[in-house]
């Protein structure tokens, strides 16, 4: 059986984004103008699954979406960017998710249905793709309600194959930002939340402090995504930082996620916090350079140049 670097367990559904939006919606009927309209992966963990298969890495995703256009699209368009896609659960009548992003450039709205996001279970996940994966992560953790029960012990079980693990929460549309986070935290390795996120999760507005609060509840690596400013890592007492590399930034939707494949991606190849949080940098600003999650997030070869320049600004 092939050997699998990364499972990663979350949202898969598709993003329309809509490109340009210069003001707010305006109700009673009035028409706004955007530049463009473009539908693509979406989903943060599809958009991390995309990224870790560009850098190389053998990657599959178990997720839930419904037997419809959207869920057709989706496992088409992931299995074409090399994502084994045969631990999702397809939902007979249900409905698969969809998110409309509203973006500008650097900022961005986002109105999600979650349709079937919210029907995955940890029971349904394939133990046997479970035990093979080198790394486990999750995403979207609170679009998730039947996945976060099981949580715990899914990844309590991938340590104990011999996994790393990692979480990514994303945004809670509820604002209550615990629904037993403190247990799953326990089991889990690395925790990347962005600056607003770990703010909520730690009652803390410094990235630094707000780092340390949340890995004294488990995570032996807490990294604070910073977005064009960058990232934060805190591992035992070490505080390491690092900038993000200059680029043409179309849309910064998915930066993150691509951050996040591209720390997997470092930690897997046994480089360094330096080294990996570098290359992560580099693979969220990279993907920048288009529209949605996916187009332009980076192969390797020019991830590591872009981190290279990084660590050699460091040195």
């Amino acid at each position: 059986m092939r050997p699998l670097d990364l499972l990663v367990v979350g949202d898969c559904n598709p993003d329309l984004v809509l490109v340009g939006v210069d003001t707010a919606p305006t109700f009673g009927q009035a028409e706004q103008l955007v530049d463009d309209a473009v539908l693509t992966i979406g989903g943060s963990g599809s958009i991390v699954a995309c990224g870790a298969a560009r850098l190389g890495l053998s990657t599959a995703i178990a997720g839930s979406v419904g037997d419809d256009v959207f869920g057709r699209f989706m496992l088409n368009a992931l299995a074409g960017r090399g994502v084994d896609t045969s631990p999702c659960r397809v939902r007979a009548g249900g409905r698969t998710g969809v998110t409309v992003v509203l973006d500008r450039n650097e900022d961005r709205a986002q109105l999600t249905a979650p349709g079937a996001i919210r029907d995955l279970s940890a029971d349904e996940i394939d133990p046997a793709v479970l035990d093979r994966a080198r790394h486990v992560h999750v995403s979207s953790y609170f679009l998730q309600p039947r996945l976060q029960p099981g949580i715990p012990s899914l990844l309590e079980r991938a340590r104990g194959s011999g996994a790393t693990t990692s979480l990514d929460t994303n945004w809670d549309p509820d604002e209550e930002w615990t629904a037993g986070l403190r247990d799953a935290l326990r089991h889990v390795d690395v925790f990347l939340p962005n600056r607003e996120e770990a703010t909520r999760v730690s009652g803390e507005r410094d990235p630094v402090e707000a780092a340390r609060v949340i890995g004294a509840q488990g995570p032996g690596t807490v990294i604070v995504k910073l977005g064009r400013d960058g990232a934060v890592a805190v591992r035992d007492d070490r505080v390491v930082a690092s900038r993000s590399p200059a680029v043409d930034a179309v849309d910064a939707t998915g930066a993150g996620d691509s951050f996040v494949a591209g720390f997997v991606a470092g930690t897997l190849a046994g480089s360094s916090l330096e080294e990996s949080l570098a290359l992560a940098c580099a693979c969220g600003a990279l993907s920048t350079r288009g529209v949605g999650g996916t187009a332009a997030q980076p192969d390797m070869a020019e991830a590591l140049a872009a981190a290279a320049g990084l660590l050699r600004e460091r040195a």
